[in-house]
Protein backbone atom coordinates (compact mmCIF):
# COMPACT_ATOMS: atom_id res chain seq x y z
CA UNK A 1 0.00 0.00 0.00
CA UNK A 2 1.39 3.38 -0.72
CA UNK A 3 2.45 5.70 1.81
CA UNK A 4 1.82 8.99 0.50
CA UNK A 5 0.34 10.70 -2.48
CA UNK A 6 3.43 11.18 -4.48
CA UNK A 7 3.91 6.93 -4.50
CA UNK A 8 0.38 6.75 -5.08
CA UNK A 9 0.62 9.24 -8.41
CA UNK A 10 3.52 6.72 -9.31
CA UNK A 11 1.37 3.83 -9.13
CA UNK A 12 -1.67 5.59 -10.80
CA UNK A 13 0.69 6.55 -13.57
CA UNK A 14 2.19 3.14 -14.13
CA UNK A 15 -1.22 2.05 -14.31
CA UNK A 16 -1.92 4.75 -17.23
CA UNK A 17 1.21 3.52 -19.02
CA UNK A 18 -0.49 -0.09 -18.97
CA UNK A 19 -3.43 1.19 -20.63
CA UNK A 20 -1.82 2.88 -23.09
CA UNK A 21 0.02 -0.56 -24.18
CA UNK A 22 -3.01 -2.60 -24.14
CA UNK A 23 -5.36 0.00 -25.95
CA UNK A 24 -2.13 0.08 -28.65
CA UNK A 25 -2.50 -3.62 -29.22
CA UNK A 26 -6.96 -3.48 -29.12
CA UNK A 27 -6.89 -1.23 -31.79
CA UNK A 28 -4.61 -3.14 -34.07
CA UNK A 29 -6.80 -5.96 -33.17
CA UNK A 30 -9.36 -3.61 -33.93
CA UNK A 31 -11.28 -5.08 -30.33
CA UNK A 32 -13.49 -2.65 -29.50
CA UNK A 33 -15.35 -4.47 -25.98
CA UNK A 34 -11.31 -4.19 -25.13
CA UNK A 35 -11.22 -0.57 -26.57
CA UNK A 36 -13.91 0.19 -23.76
CA UNK A 37 -13.18 -2.00 -21.00
CA UNK A 38 -9.77 -0.02 -21.25
CA UNK A 39 -11.77 3.43 -21.53
CA UNK A 40 -13.34 2.41 -18.27
CA UNK A 41 -10.77 1.77 -16.42
CA UNK A 42 -8.83 4.91 -17.32
CA UNK A 43 -11.81 7.44 -16.31
CA UNK A 44 -11.65 5.37 -13.19
CA UNK A 45 -7.83 6.28 -12.48
CA UNK A 46 -8.11 9.61 -13.92
CA UNK A 47 -10.67 10.02 -11.22
CA UNK A 48 -8.38 8.88 -8.39
CA UNK A 49 -5.17 10.77 -9.66
CA UNK A 50 -6.82 14.18 -10.48
CA UNK A 51 -9.33 14.07 -7.67
CA UNK A 52 -9.79 17.98 -6.21
CA UNK A 53 -9.04 18.07 -3.24
CA UNK A 54 -5.73 16.12 -3.43
CA UNK A 55 -5.19 13.47 -0.44
CA UNK A 56 -2.47 15.56 1.28
CA UNK A 57 -2.76 18.95 2.64
CA UNK A 58 0.10 21.27 1.81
Amino acid sequence: MPSNEKELNCHLFDQLSILEDLEEIAEKEKAEETLKAIAKKRKQIERKLYQKPPLANE
